[in-house]
């Protein structure tokens, strides 16, 4: 359009991809990391060949021993080096390439942390008793900060200080609702765009059942008593 004109997405950025056997996916999900952003693939106990396989693509990568969704996350934060880092699966279920409006919302003051709201595309992409568990969650955060966030998906993107500054805790499937919970304690701005999600490579590891959901929503229901974030993590408005 005449008169307008586009900033370059931001460089410099951290992309946190957690991993657990994810070779076939890997290639896809490396090969859409945008330019001059760095991918911190941390492998969580692998046994296919993530690891050789992720480096060998020219990733960075980080072993946490302790298993955990959030263990594997907090390493790779903690890893980073970058201003703004990013968080995404593994699994291909998530193109990363979207985060470049996610980092240009962050980067301009706009957002503190922004967050993908899945819609998903095509048959399997998001097992009914997966989206219910969500919806629950949704509703529970709504209720406990004022949110009116619709999903708790992990693509997302923060400034990596302040995410520290967060002191998060869960190691487990409820690291996810953690920040977002301690971001609103904190008075964080968080926004929520669309993204589509794809049918995952591979199996999952934690919503693949309806146990497994449910057993996940309630690991993350007991963060939602959790105390506020502390002190140092607010007022991070730019």
């Amino acid at each position: 359009m005449k008169g307008v004109t586009t900033s370059p997405p931001p460089s410099g950025v951290d992309v946190v991809l957690p991993c657990l056997d994810e070779a076939e996916a890997l290639p896809w999900v490396l090969a859409r990391i945008p330019a001059g952003w760095r991918a911190l693939v941390v492998d969580n106990g692998s046994t296919d060949g993530s690891a050789d396989l992720a480096r060998a693509l020219g990733a960075r990568v980080i072993h946490e021993p302790r298993r955990g969704f959030g263990a594997a996350c907090h390493a790779g934060l903690t890893a980073a080096t970058a201003d703004i880092v990013c968080f995404c699966d593994c699994d291909a279920s998530l193109d990363p390439s979207l985060l470049v409006p996610f980092v240009t919302e962050v980067a301009d003051g706009r957002a503190d942390l922004v967050l993908g709201r899945r819609r998903p595309q095509g048959r399997g992409a998001w097992a009914a008793h997966a989206r219910a568990g969500n919806l629950a969650l949704a509703r529970m955060v709504r209720r406990r900060t004022g949110l009116r966030l619709h999903d708790l998906g992990p693509l997302r993107a923060a400034r990596r200080e302040p995410l520290l500054a967060l002191g998060l805790t869960d190691r487990r499937s409820g690291y996810p609702l953690q920040m977002v919970v301690r971001a609103a304690d904190a008075g964080w701005r968080v926004t929520e765009h669309d993204v589509p999600y794809r049918p995952r490579t591979g199996a999952s590891k934690v919503t693949g059942t309806w146990r497994g959901t449910w057993q996940a929503v309630r690991d993350m229901s007991r963060v939602l008593n959790d105390t506020p974030a502390p002190a140092e993590a607010e007022g991070v408005h730019r």
